[in-house]
């Protein structure tokens, strides 16, 4: 019996987190990689393999241009390794380059123009954020959102909100100079505003007035039982009112709200990134696999929708991150190809070897200390 019920809790395991992460990640990590390989495949340049993980391949086939397809066995990422390459990461292998014959070198990455290497390690980053604004618009068309107008219906005594001056009946405009369409919009700007002051516009009797808030810091528990660190004005709309309802759009709307959704995020992240550097925020809110894994795990039972609405923000975020420049990172390597144009050639390989290093170094040390915080949030819920 405990042997059953051993293998009954593994597989709710396995079907409650770790299926929904390899759903999520596996969308994001292929579309990433096939950026780079399309815009590559149209450079004129031959892709060796396209691979969704890393280590050993558990399977593949090989496509009419000789690229292997391929699913490997560690599922955290995934590569598409050009001719010339000497690893995932594209760092060249100089042998094979020298020993390369003509028809190689016109199928060569490293032979290409540093303008079409550039275009093709772009297109990763690039392919995200086009993934994150299709499926945001695709769930604005299908699912729609839900529309509340921005009325404050009751102001808590001792508030941000009270302090700040807001009134019974005032309707929010904008906040920081960005619309306000409903209610929601306004909470998901405060939440991210913990402790940094608010130009609020609102109409109060026909005249629109400038308020200036200061959100709260409140720590709060979902309902999965993960705290999170959020602001609070502290003005609240009756539920079920009247002017609530659920809305779809057409493709033009829906696309211009999904670009909105990803310059929202992508606002919203370096706001964060901003905060850690300057002590305002606590990086104990970055997180790694374990916990993208649990989040996975908890928004798969709202439902399909919500797990796409998931892979939609890690994509952004991927792709985001991608852009940095710290070499190993595609951003790196668009840092790299920067100097290049600037110098007319590009630098040497020990630079670049050095370069990679340090890359590598910076990147493991994110891992770990996002790791160390995924378990350390476990060990709290």
């Amino acid at each position: 019996m405990e042997i059953l019920a051993s293998m009954g809790g593994n597989a709710s395991w396995l079907l409650g987190y770790v299926v929904p992460f390899l759903f999520v990640l596996t969308i994001v990590v292929f579309f990433h990689e096939l950026g780079h390989f399309w815009v590559a495949r149209r450079a004129g340049v031959s892709i060796v393999a396209f691979s969704i993980g890393f280590g050993p391949e558990l399977i593949g086939f090989n496509d009419r241009h000789g690229t292997r397809w391929k699913i490997s066995a560690i599922p955290l990422g995934g590569y598409v390794k050009f001719l010339g390459d000497d690893n995932a990461a594209s760092t060249p292998d100089r042998g094979a380059l020298e020993r390369m014959s003509d028809a190689d070198r016109r199928g060569s990455f490293f032979h290409k123009s540093v303008g079409a290497r550039a275009a093709i390690v772009a297109a990763g980053p690039i392919a995200n954020f086009i993934l994150a604004i299709v499926i945001f618009a695709g769930l604005f068309m299908v699912v729609g959102r839900p529309v509340t107008t921005p009325q404050v219906d009751t102001v808590q005594a001792g508030s941000a909100a009270e302090r700040a001056g807001f009134a019974p009946n005032d309707i929010i405009l904008s906040i920081d100079g960005t619309k306000v369409d409903t209610f929601g919009d306004m909470q998901r700007i405060v939440s991210t505003s913990a402790d940094r002051p608010l130009a609020i516009e609102v109409e109060r009797g026909g005249q629109v007035l400038t308020l200036t808030a200061t959100p709260d810091q409140r720590e709060i528990k979902d309902t999965f039982g993960n705290t999170h660190r959020i602001g609070v004005l502290g003005i609240s709309r009756a539920s079920g009112g009247a002017d609530a309802r659920t809305e779809r759009f057409g493709p033009v709307d829906a696309t211009v709200m999904a670009t909105r959704e990803v310059w929202f995020i992508v606002d919203r992240t370096f706001s964060y990134l901003g905060g850690v550097v300057t002590g305002r925020e606590s990086a104990d809110q970055l997180g790694g696999p374990i916990r993208i894994a649990q989040v996975s795990g908890q928004v798969a039972t709202f439902g399909i929708a919500a797990l796409l609405q998931l892979a939609a923000v890690l994509s952004v975020s991927i792709g985001l991150l991608n852009l940095f420049p710290v070499p190993l990172l595609d951003g790196g390597h668009l840092l790299f190809y920067a100097i290049e144009a600037l110098r007319g050639r590009p630098l040497s390989d020990r630079a670049q070897e050095v370069g990679f290093r340090i890359g590598l170094a910076l990147v493991l040390m994110l891992m770990l200390f996002a790791t160390w915080n995924d378990i350390l949030n476990i060990s709290k819920s």
